[in-house]
């Protein structure tokens, strides 16, 4: 990469929005115009705050010397980098040096929200945690990372959209319903279910037809019924 502007683009994901960028690093959309279209570098308060984003080596970004992430470098330079850096030894599948602070770590927890019959809610302590991309979860799901977290799927309710045995992946921040799939709380069971809002009331779909649909009427005092979260991302084993 010879210019400035190709390694600052390299730093970014295929199909991200200037003002996803420009935003990140408190930039006016002019101004980092002037940057993203015709290559103007940018002041240093601004480079500090696209290695703070980023993880990038400002030497590399700068003059393309070096490697575009200090963190990512080769095994055999990785010791030259503080432990912290390097997240204490944590390597990939080739032995390519990890940074952690790339990714947020949610809690999976043995419990399980029926795609059918309820399933009982109990309060425990999370079975493991799954990593994703911080870039992905504070940019496309919530910066709120504490109100997270993965439980597994039971029952065929939801097939099709949902199977018996997929993780899930909850937003408990989002608790005022729209139309998608929520985890629902009735009484001490937990359902997934696609919910539509209607005036005055839910209309909580199954995916599978032998289900019957019903209605929470929301201008009643349901203390036995909540929105525990939305589900905003699902996987599941191929078979």
């Amino acid at each position: 990469m010879d210019t400035f502007l190709e390694r600052l683009k390299s730093l970014w994901p295929d199909g991200v929005k200037p003002s996803e960028i420009y935003n990140k690093i408190d930039m006016s959309a002019s101004g980092f115009n002037r940057v993203w279209k015709e290559g103007a570098v940018p002041t240093a308060d601004y480079l500090v705050k696209i290695q703070d984003v980023t993880g990038c080596d400002l030497n590399w970004l700068l003059t393309g010397k070096g490697v575009p992430y200090l963190d990512r470098a080769r095994p055999e330079n990785a010791g030259a980098f503080p432990v912290s850096d390097t997240a204490a030894g944590a390597v990939d599948t080739l032995g390519n040096p990890v940074d952690l602070r790339e990714f947020v770590f949610i809690p999976r927890y043995s419990v399980e929200a029926a795609a059918g019959h309820g399933q009982t809610v109990s309060d425990e302590k999370p079975l493991f945690c799954m990593a994703f991309r911080r870039y992905w979860i504070e940019n496309y799901v919530t910066r709120q990372t504490d109100k997270l977290s993965v439980i597994a799927v039971k029952g065929d309710s939801m097939e099709g959209i949902l199977n018996h045995g997929d993780n899930i992946l909850i937003n408990h921040a989002e608790t005022e319903p729209r139309d998608g799939l929520y985890v629902l709380r009735i009484g001490n069971d937990l359902f997934v279910k696609n919910i539509q809002r209607l005036p005055g009331r839910l209309l909580v779909k199954s995916a599978n037809p032998l289900y019957e649909p019903f209605e929470i009427d929301l201008t009643a005092d349901n203390t036995d019924i909540a929105i525990i979260g939305r589900v905003e991302w699902f996987g599941r084993s191929v078979n």
